[in-house]
């Protein structure tokens, strides 16, 4: 288990579609368990695996609700809408306004491969639309409203 260099704007891999992850074996488990620690190092609030090199359909959301690990999640449903500030790990020293549904309905499997669903809501559903926009080369600055540059202290 390893910390990952996390790529920046400007990587090829941040605007691939991803490919649809099709062995559940030590391979997805060791990156797994690579992205949650890198997600925890850097901080964030969700990680892709494109933002770590890998164009593959997975990604992990680390939010007060807690911890998911998603292999080939869909949106189901999307519902309401909310507008707020988003930052990304591979957009380092920017922030936007973003426009997203207050409320996703999604389908995953797990690092065995087992389905799963999830409701999400508020800050969740908005960092599940963002690691899943990832996976189809969709950065939140292609989405904001407004981009600015964050203070350096």
């Amino acid at each position: 288990m390893a910390q990952r260099y996390v790529v920046q704007t400007g990587d090829p891999v941040l605007r691939q579609v991803c490919a649809e992850v099709r062995a559940f074996n030590k391979d997805l488990h060791d990156l797994l368990d690579d992205m949650k620690i890198t997600v925890r190092a850097e901080s964030g609030a969700g990680l892709a695996a494109p933002q770590i090199g890998l164009p593959l359909r997975v990604v992990v959301i680390d939010v007060d609700e807690g911890y998911f690990e998603m292999v080939n999640p869909v949106i189901l449903s999307q519902k309401g809408e909310q507008i707020g500030p988003e930052g990304c790990l591979s957009v380092k020293g920017k922030q936007g306004t973003v426009r997203r549904p207050d409320k996703v309905k999604a389908e995953y499997r797990d690092r065995f491969g087992k389905k799963h669903k999830l409701t999400a809501t508020g800050f969740f559903a908005r960092a599940v639309c963002h690691e899943l926009d990832h996976l189809d080369g969709i950065l939140y600055i292609d989405k904001a409203e407004e981009v600015y540059d964050l203070e350096e202290d």
